[in-house]
């Protein structure tokens, strides 16, 4: 009977333990994102009439923007519930 017990409290454990890892990989993975769109926003700020870095860098550093266009647009996209993305991704109610 303890030894049920013991494996029961085991798998508890365990389940707590990914919960925490799949949230904390969410977390991360929505950092990444946010700083991938920062970085494109600073680097292409000039097409919006922010200040940036000379055009020559920006053209130097295209070809291999492919991935921080495509998360821009993308946020472009779904720009419409920005603190409601938030407010899921921290579970605030």
């Amino acid at each position: 009977m303890p030894r049920r017990i013991l494996e029961n409290l085991q798998d508890f454990l365990k389940g707590v333990e990914q919960s925490f890892r799949e949230q904390s990989t969410g977390y991360l993975e929505f950092e990444l994102r946010e700083l991938e769109n920062v970085f494109a926003l600073l680097l292409m700020g000039s097409f919006v009439g922010l200040p940036s870095p000379p055009t020559t860098l920006t053209m130097r550093l295209l070809p291999h923007m492919a991935r921080e266009l495509y998360v821009m647009q993308r946020r472009a996209e779904n720009m419409d519930d920005i603190l409601g993305e938030l407010a899921g991704l921290f579970e605030i109610t």
